[in-house]
């Protein structure tokens, strides 16, 4: 065939698929603007550093005078402005709503001059299957549209909690991704970036943010919630039939229930999750999703729910098949015993006698950079698997030594968590604070969790606060501690 006689057909192709993709950039250029974020960018290592760092991302425009972008460095923002079309002026922003759980958040600017002529978005209800996409970005003041191959739809933490959610999965090359760039089919958003990891960008997508935005809009939404129990799948015959399942193999058997709410469980381990929220469970512990194929469980937690809410589940307990309600509970930081963030105020520490202490917390674990899950401290993140009690809520770490004659011998010492300081059980630096105020024959005894190395750290009373300026002077410390009012932990 003369290849001539193809080239009307390319063309149509061609015009369609750019159709279908939006692939004229001019037509986001009112409804995709930019923000600009100037955050305090905390050292960990080193808590009473605190630099701050400038960063651009995206941010969709919304009705109501809102723009939706990611949460990310929002919750310690020191300075928002916003730019339009790419270049130009910057006004002043406002954040007027973030979710960190749901990694999303509104600014808005007071600005007339900035909304006129801008134009909202369309969220797209449902992430449609689609080979490619388009991913908008304002660069160098000029906005970028670029084709993104779909991988998958896929249930995962968030990157600031870890509920997990729906995302989209996304394949590109495009380097310098995850702030808030728009993917967009059809002339509506499917999605928000929300982080790349090698080839794959992660996406929050527009049926989850419309979700969210919907509950906030009608002041209706807790927050999300999730399942606080863990499970297994059920691919094992062998367990199915010791759990005395009949008919065919299905359903994921539950391992371990934390119930933090205090409210009498409906589950327990040995359970067999055979249907939640009216979706059968196969023996992977995934349902069939009638808008995204198959997913695993976690995301009914999510899917059309908030913390609150009653999940029906169809169970199979000692040989019988039984419904129950599961009520979800709402995801807070403190459900863990080593938190995944702490926001609302600067690191905290205390120091004494040189010596450095700070709660044990994953922004601390993160100093070891993007690999830090692998290169921290074994038996810090060894912590992580563990939940937190009444009795011990939380943890405080030794984290460092800085040398003084007051603590000659201990500098090398480092990452130990503290068990008990003067007898008194530590979870906070409040506990520690007060314990130090009691020492015992004008020693402090500070002691660390069986398997340390270094099992316990005797000091001078009068020593250690006598060295407090010396340290402080010496180091160039602005003060002896940062410590946020809680209540006292329970126990000696």
């Amino acid at each position: 065939m003369n290849p001539l006689h193809r080239l009307p057909s390319l063309l149509l192709l061609i015009a369609l698929t750019g159709t279908a993709l939006g692939a004229d950039p001019r037509s986001w250029d009112r409804s995709y603007v930019t923000l600009e974020v100037t955050y305090k960018d905390y050292d960990y290592a080193q808590p009473w550093s605190r630099p701050t760092r400038t960063v651009r991302k995206g941010a969709l425009v919304l009705g109501g005078r809102e723009l939706l972008t990611t949460a990310q460095h929002l919750p310690g923002a020191t300075l928002v402005r916003v730019q339009r079309g790419g270049r130009g002026t910057w006004y002043d922003g406002r954040v007027v709503w973030t979710d960190p759980h749901a990694n999303l958040a509104l600014v808005t600017a007071d600005a007339e001059a900035f909304w006129e002529g801008l134009k909202p978005a369309e969220l797209a209800p449902v992430v449609p299957a689609s080979p490619d996409f388009n991913l908008l970005r304002w660069r160098d003041g000029n906005l970028e549209s670029r084709r993104v191959e779909f991988s998958k739809f896929s249930v995962r933490e968030g990157l600031l909690s870890f509920a997990p959610r729906l995302t989209l999965e996304v394949n590109t090359e495009l380097g310098g991704l995850g702030w808030a760039e728009a993917v967009t089919l059809n002339g509506a958003v499917v999605g928000l970036t929300a982080a790349k990891t090698g080839n794959t960008c992660q996406v929050i997508p527009s049926s989850f943010i419309r979700q969210v935005l919907d509950a906030r809009d009608d002041g209706s939404s807790p927050g999300l919630g999730y399942f606080d129990f863990t499970w297994q799948p059920g691919d094992n015959p062998a367990t199915l039939r010791h759990l005395r399942l009949d008919g065919p193999e299905r359903g994921a058997v539950v391992t371990e229930v934390i119930n933090r709410t205090n409210r009498p469980a409906v589950l327990r381990p040995r359970d067999v999750l055979l249907e939640v929220d009216g979706f059968p469970v196969d023996v992977q512990g995934d349902y069939e999703d009638p808008d995204y194929g198959y997913l695993m469980l976690e995301n009914l937690a999510t899917r059309r729910h908030f913390a609150g809410d009653v999940v029906p589940m169809r169970i199979w307990r000692d040989g019988t098949e039984e419904a129950v309600d599961y009520v979800l509970p709402p995801v807070t930081y403190a459900d863990e015993l080593v938190p995944q963030q702490s926001f609302g105020h600067d690191p905290e520490y205390l120091l004494a006698g040189g010596l450095v202490f700070q709660p044990l917390i994953q922004p601390f674990l993160r100093v070891w950079g993007d690999d830090w899950r692998r290169r921290a401290p074994f038996r810090l993140q060894h912590y992580q698997r563990d939940h937190p009690t009444p009795e011990r809520p939380s943890l405080v770490i030794l984290s460092t030594v800085l040398p003084d004659p007051v603590n000659l011998g201990y500098q090398d010492v480092r990452f130990l968590v503290v068990d008990q300081v003067n007898r008194r059980r530590i979870s906070t630096l409040g506990d520690l604070a007060a314990a130090l105020e009691n020492p015992t024959d004008g020693v402090h005894r500070i002691e660390f969790m069986p398997g340390d190395s270094l099992q316990r750290m005797l000091l001078d009373a009068a020593e250690t606060e006598a060295s407090a300026p010396r340290v402080l002077q010496r180091y160039g410390i602005p003060a002896a501690q940062n410590v946020v009012d809680r209540e006292p932990s329970s126990g000696p």
